[in-house]
């Protein structure tokens, strides 16, 4: 497993260059960047924009690893489905034009009066359509286990059994749903097909098993990141460094 961090929350005001500055003097590997930041590396980046992006982080000992993007489609006006789905598809030629492995998109609930299942249906299909689009591309596309319903584990798997897509998994994101009795083991043996990406969050916070979740990381052979997606810091470059002091430790074993 690797290190690498989200800009949400902690990198959220840092600028592009500033961002891969510090990431690589706190010895982080890799980032996701979330749209909205001041990174700002968007779908409207142009040719050469994304070029310079790209060449930026070739540059540096950080890889660009993903795009948080906000893309949803559990919405029950389909227009709104649509117009996800398209952006989710912008996300996905900026992700290949600046050498990204994937983009992040989420559900983010089940709306009131829609069957449960006709919202599943209807997420898996969208990720279906949007996981082709990216193997056209070579991008992956990361359903993050999130929203007050959906970040339900047997929900999110069901997701992943409709869209039935080699291009689409999970981004495992650390909700105290994940926790059944004391232990997250049934739920991450249920996901563990489909993960691709992880967000990890305050490691800190004794009320979730961090040494559990990276031991059947281990075990399970995830040789991919583990990103933090924190709150933010008033001592930012400081914190990044305790962050992964202590995700060292709780590495070993």
């Amino acid at each position: 497993m690797m290190l690498g961090a989200v800009t949400y929350n902690v990198l959220k005001d840092w600028d592009l260059d500033t961002l891969i500055t510090k990431l690589e003097e706190a010895r982080f590997e890799a980032v996701e960047l979330r749209t909205g930041h001041r990174h700002g590396v968007e779908p409207s980046l142009n040719a050469a924009e994304r070029s310079k992006v790209q060449q930026r982080f070739e540059r540096s000992r950080v890889k660009l690893l993903s795009f948080g993007s906000t893309c949803d489609f559990h919405s029950p006006d389909k227009a709104v489905v649509a117009q996800n789905i398209a952006t989710a598809k912008q996300f996905v030629e900026l992700a290949h034009d600046t050498g990204a492995w994937g983009v992040k998109v989420r559900p983010n609930g089940l709306p009131q009066g829609v069957p449960r299942e006709q919202t599943i249906k209807q997420i898996g299909e969208s990720l279906r359509e949007v996981g082709q689009y990216g193997e056209r591309y070579g991008v992956e596309i990361w359903l993050e286990v999130h929203g007050s319903q959906t970040q339900v584990p047997a929900v999110c798997a069901d997701i992943m059994k409709t869209a039935n897509h080699k291009q689409v998994g999970l981004c495992w994101n650390s909700n105290p749903t994940d926790i059944v009795n004391g232990t997250i083991k049934p739920s991450f043996d249920l996901l563990r097909p489909w993960i691709r990406n992880v967000h990890i969050t305050e490691l800190a916070d004794e009320r979730y098993p961090w040494r559990e979740l990276f031991t059947l990381l281990r075990q399970s052979n995830y040789e991919r990141y583990t990103l933090c997606e924190a709150q933010e810091s008033k001592e930012p470059e400081r914190f990044l460094r305790w962050y992964r002091a202590l995700w060292k430790e709780l590495n070993r074993g």
